[in-house]
């Protein structure tokens, strides 16, 4: 398997066409979960009839905002954990330096970074926190009933992303060009999966917090948060 990654065509392909891919399978399959989300629920007629932007709205700022509803104030650690995980997994890959410069020598644009010591702790903050949500499915006993094996694999997924990452910029445990192949992949692999597994949520939010919110708002006059 080291090498494989080794050849120097792997590190060319991971580089280049790998990455096209994952983003055409990323907005294409996000395309579709949400026309079909979006199909179905006309089809049912259960959403559209009383469906508020207001509500919406509503809903969104209080489920976005921590501590926002009551769920999250019945439990305050895994609130915190919850929230600071997905700042540093969103915002991580976005402004790191070295991410921008790919961006920039491919497609000659860029934008502001975050200085690598803070890089350095939000990789280490979401590794932690991945521990963390492992253990939590792991012993809480509502939480393990609702996991499959497919929720440890995207775990996975994710984890091996953000640690082949800090390895390769530290060239730590293998030399620098191989544990940079290896993190390419696994970072597109993250990508093209996102549509297809819980990952999903990171779009799916919006439409739930729409229906559920315009549910509660305009049908029951209650607050869904």
């Amino acid at each position: 398997m080291e090498q494989f990654f080794r050849d120097p065509s792997i590190y060319t392909l991971a580089r280049g066409p790998l990455v096209w891919l994952a983003f055409i399978v990323f907005f294409v399959g996000v395309f579709y979960r949400v026309y079909n989300t979006i199909q179905l629920a006309k089809k049912e007629k259960v959403i559209y009839p009383y469906l508020s932007f207001k509500y919406t709205l509503r809903s969104l700022i209080h489920w976005l905002i921590p501590f926002g509803s009551i769920s999250m104030r019945r439990h305050p650690w895994f609130t915190l954990l919850s929230f600071v995980f997905h700042t540093c997994v969103i915002l991580t890959p976005l402004f790191l330096a070295g991410h921008i410069e790919l961006w920039y020598d491919s497609w000659k644009i860029s934008w502001w970074s975050i200085p690598q010591g803070l890089a350095d702790a939000m990789t280490l903050i979401v590794i932690f926190a991945l521990i963390l949500l492992v253990i939590r499915r792991i012993i809480q006993p509502d939480v393990r009933f609702l996991t499959g094996s497919g929720d440890y694999l995207t775990i996975v997924i994710v984890a091996s992303t953000f640690i082949t990452g800090f390895l390769a910029h530290y060239e730590l445990l293998l030399e620098y060009k191989l544990m940079l192949t290896i993190h390419m992949i696994t970072g597109e692999v993250m990508l093209a999966t996102i549509p297809f597994t819980r990952l999903s949520h990171i779009f799916m939010f919006f439409l739930t917090r729409a229906h559920t919110g315009s549910e509660f708002g305009a049908v029951r006059h209650s607050r869904d948060y």
